[in-house]
């Protein structure tokens, strides 16, 4: 339910969101969440969640707040958990610690919670409220979310292509399309996935290291290589970083040792299924997943309907008609043209980033909840 919210819930939950933020790249399996404690409408207590097994986001609060918790208002983006995770349930904390009113930005799908937190809130007398800023909770928490309703990942489909729309030259010669500025920024983008995702063609042509290169990046995300015939050849430098792999493939892999996870997945067209992969991906609590790949399983991809998110990078530079296309999509006329929603965007040093967000996790997440 959505109730009236005046200024003052619409500042405080607001600065709760830019509190979750701070767990971005951190809380992977779980959701980014923040938490303010207000009284007398002043901040006493504050926190967010900051990695999976650690404190919620309440609980760091309250602890900074102390006694200046009880009679408060709490604002927190996510409701209150009431089961035994890793972690007590936050909502008896919050009754444990005189909490008056409790706002969340949104409920919890997750099967343990699901209502019950804020349900037991009610009962031990606590006003509950929830829906302040739904949508950017929801989006802020999109590869969650996607994974306990869709029972798969959301996908960010990450591109880079020239002035005249080409991505590497007929060589496959692709070294740099964009700027180091747009490179940096992408490395943000990784930093924020739980997995990065490619095809063996891509990982052939240009043996990538696939990883978060920004100094004091807290972790590494899994890359997943698509290979459906099992080619990968164990000299890749991905595959001798110390970091995991995991290769999906069709049918038995080779025998013998190998660096990296593998895993046999339904074929489709001759290929690993994608959306089996999804799914796939998703029992393995990956939330988000960015890839970066070629023409071909991004066109797939598009045409699958899997990107919910897509990153374009732009480049003032020319590569001529020889070079290979943005996606492998057949397209024979103009009826079939696909329309992206518009995007959002930006320059980066001397590239454009379109940013388009293709399936909102707000046009979908009430729908699925219910």
């Amino acid at each position: 339910m959505t109730e009236t919210f005046n200024a003052a819930d619409h500042r405080w939950m607001a600065h709760a969101l830019q509190l979750a933020r701070r767990g971005l790249n951190t809380t992977t399996p779980n959701p980014r969440v923040g938490c303010v404690l207000v009284r007398e409408n002043q901040c006493v207590g504050e926190g967010w969640h900051q990695q999976a097994g650690g404190p919620h986001a309440e609980i760091h609060a309250l602890q900074q707040a102390g006694e200046q918790a009880r009679g408060a208002t709490a604002y927190v983006t996510l409701e209150p958990c009431a089961h035994h995770g890793r972690t007590p349930p936050c909502a008896d904390a919050l009754i444990r610690a005189g909490i008056r009113r409790v706002v969340a930005a949104m409920a919890d799908p997750y099967p343990q919670v699901a209502g019950r937190g804020l349900a037991r809130l009610r009962k031990a007398g606590i006003t509950t409220e929830c829906g302040l800023l739904q949508a950017e909770a929801r989006q802020l928490n999109a590869g969650f979310l996607s994974r306990v309703l869709r029972g798969r990942p959301w996908l960010r489909l990450k591109l880079a292509m020239s002035l005249d729309g080409r991505t590497a030259m007929a060589s496959g010669e692709s070294q740099w399309i964009t700027g180091e500025a747009a490179r940096h920024d992408v490395q943000r983008w990784r930093a924020r996935a739980c997995a990065l995702l490619t095809g063996v063609e891509t990982v052939l042509q240009d043996d990538p290291q696939l990883n978060v290169r920004l100094p004091g990046s807290p972790r590494q995300p899994v890359r997943v290589v698509l290979d459906s015939n099992w080619r990968l050849p164990a000299h890749l430098r991905m595959l001798n970083d110390g970091q995991p792999v995991w290769q999906l493939g069709v049918g038995q892999p080779p025998a013998g040792d190998f660096p990296a996870r593998r895993h046999s997945l339904p074929a489709r067209d001759g290929r690993v299924d994608l959306v089996a992969a999804l799914r796939w991906l998703g029992e393995q609590a990956i939330n988000e997943v960015q890839v970066e790949c070629g023409p071909t399983l991004a066109g797939a991809l598009m045409q699958a309907g899997l990107v919910d998110e897509l990153l374009l990078y732009q480049a003032p530079v020319i590569l001529g008609h020889h070079a290979r296309p943005l996606l492998e999509w057949p397209l024979t006329r103009m009826q079939q043209r696909q329309t992206l929603p518009s995007p959002q965007r930006r320059l980066v040093g001397d590239d454009l980033c379109q940013h388009f967000l293709l399936q909102p996790a707000a046009a979908w997440a009430e729908q699925e909840a219910n």
